[in-house]
């Protein structure tokens, strides 16, 4: 199957296409710290927008535990050094955030956060990804009933495959 041709109002978001695996660590004022395992996934299908889809499990004595989390959604140019972003999670969140692309760093706040009527109590999120080479960095803040906006998670993934080469997702898995 041939890739389509990339958007050209993709290009400042080209480097992050890809699956992109590694360990982060979560911890907020109101739970015990956790590490965790983790798989993101940039795509594209040629339109105007990355399609992402993020999934981690829980790490316990350095072996993959229960599933932890999971969200997909759309990371959308926005203009030159801007980027939208579009979230929805199984717990009954979704996020829709604006922010900035500057060089390897991208900055997004959450303009909006929706709740279905059993979703925990979020009122703020803000997400920072840094992109060095194969190595995708991540911050996420949290703000959760009365806990105001607070560093809630990072992790450190590393590239295990590109959609332009289909080699490379069979190396990753051996």
């Amino acid at each position: 199957m041939t890739m389509p041709e990339l958007h050209p109002e993709l290009a400042e978001l080209a480097g992050l296409l890809g699956t992109w695996r590694g360990r982060g660590r979560g911890d907020y004022p109101t739970i015990e710290p956790f590490e965790y395992l983790e798989e993101v996934t940039f795509a594209h299908v040629g339109k105007p927008f990355l399609a992402y889809v993020q999934k981690t499990r829980r790490l316990v004595d350095g072996e993959p535990g229960e599933p932890l989390h999971a969200e997909a959604g759309y990371l959308r140019p926005a203009g030159p050094g801007a980027a939208e972003l579009v979230i929805a999670q199984p717990t009954g969140i979704v996020e829709v955030h604006t922010g900035s692309i500057d060089g390897g760093v991208i900055d997004l706040r959450a303009q909006t956060v929706g709740l279905t009527p059993t979703a925990k109590r979020v009122h703020a999120v803000r997400r920072r990804l840094s992109l060095d080479g194969h190595t995708l960095t991540y911050d996420l803040w949290m703000g959760h009933a009365d806990t105001p906006e607070t560093h809630h998670l990072t992790a450190t993934l590393e590239r295990h495959a590109r959609p332009d080469d289909p080699g490379a997702e069979v190396a990753a898995e051996n």
